[in-house]
């Protein structure tokens, strides 16, 4: 904790003189005491007293004066604030393995709640856009402030086309795109990519990148995406969603794109996570990596990301705790003071 008026902490000193002040008034008070000729009556108000409550609304009103002084240097406590101009990009996978079940409701109904608690978690003036994508990327809302549009598209995540297979650097290279175009760097097309200038998005934009499966198409390989990340100062944090055993049930006829082929109904085709691949990624760019197996660990990460991502180290004032607390520490010492003073019969 740091103090925004660090000299004002000479106003403590006032802590100690008023108790000297307290004891200096008590010797002055015993030297100069009523005497009592009924002495029974006497040993009835001070026998029936327990000598430890007379200090205890002296110590509440010591401790309140000490608060008043702490107030008054305005303390401050270092936390992450909102940063100006940051956007976070969700990436979410919506491909056809995002329908199994492995994770309860399922991995794509997993992951939307997930992105909601983001949401909640992040703060009102950041920039979020939502990228959908299995065989090929689409923005499903732009960088925005209105995390309700947001909300609102991610009604419409489990309609989007799922076949296909997945394009996890394609996806990873939009994502770039956007969040470069939105923190006012490139002109809006792939090529301007690797041609903006990086220090336009540095420690701007960042891309949460959610994914249960391997990348099966697409122009770039997942690490070529990732290179683009860097490239521009974009820090790429990746989910790894879903179970090693986590299968998808086919009806008659061949799997989607993507998928091991055969034929036969009822086919049930293993659909594992590839969370070596979405590691490399987020360790080549200098973000974190997570792997969910459940629905619980999976907003565990997206509550802490929401909490972390587009903030920056700053200070917050705290001054209004330090004068409730002193309010409360005054009327306390009142209360017990007026309960615990003695009285004559």
């Amino acid at each position: 904790m740091t103090f925004e008026r660090p000299w004002l902490l000479l106003t403590l000193l006032v802590v100690p003189l008023a108790l000297w002040l307290y004891l200096l008034a008590e010797r002055r008070r015993m030297r100069y005491a009523i005497r009592f000729t009924n002495v029974d009556v006497l040993a009835g108000v001070v026998g029936g007293q327990r000598i430890w409550r007379q200090f205890v609304p002296l110590a509440l009103f010591l401790l309140a004066l000490a608060a008043l002084c702490l107030g008054v240097a305005r303390p401050q406590h270092t936390t992450l604030v909102a940063k100006d101009r940051a956007t976070v990009i969700l990436v979410v996978d919506v491909s056809r393995s995002m329908e199994a079940k492995d994770v309860k409701p399922s991995r794509i109904g997993a992951a939307s709640e997930a992105v909601r608690v983001f949401l909640d978690k992040a703060p009102e003036r950041l920039q979020v856009g939502l990228i959908a994508f299995a065989g090929d990327p689409a923005v499903a809302a732009p960088p925005t402030t209105d995390h309700d549009l947001v909300r609102e598209a991610l009604d419409t995540l489990e309609w989007y086309p799922s076949f296909g297979g997945t394009a996890i650097g394609d996806a990873l290279a939009e994502a770039v795109r956007v969040g470069q175009q939105a923190a006012g760097g490139g002109n809006g097309n792939l090529a301007s990519v690797t041609s903006a200038a990086p220090d336009r998005s540095r420690g701007l934009v960042s891309i949460l990148f959610l994914s249960d499966g391997a990348q099966t198409r697409g122009t770039l390989l997942p690490l070529e995406g990732a290179e683009r990340a860097k490239s521009a100062g974009i820090p790429v944090y990746t989910v790894a969603l879903g179970t090693p055993n986590g299968t998808l049930q086919f009806g008659l006829g061949r799997p989607p794109q993507g998928f091991p082929g055969g034929f036969g109904q009822g086919r049930r085709v293993p659909v594992p996570p590839d969370p070596e691949t979405l590691r490399a990624i987020a360790n080549r760019t200098g973000g974190q990596f997570f792997a969910a197996r459940d629905a619980k660990s999976l907003k565990s990460a997206y509550s802490k990301l929401g909490s972390r991502l587009g903030r920056k180290p700053g200070k917050t004032e705290v001054t209004y705790g330090f004068l409730a607390l002193a309010a409360a520490l005054l009327v306390g010492a009142g209360l017990l003071s007026a309960a615990w003073s003695p009285r004559l019969p």
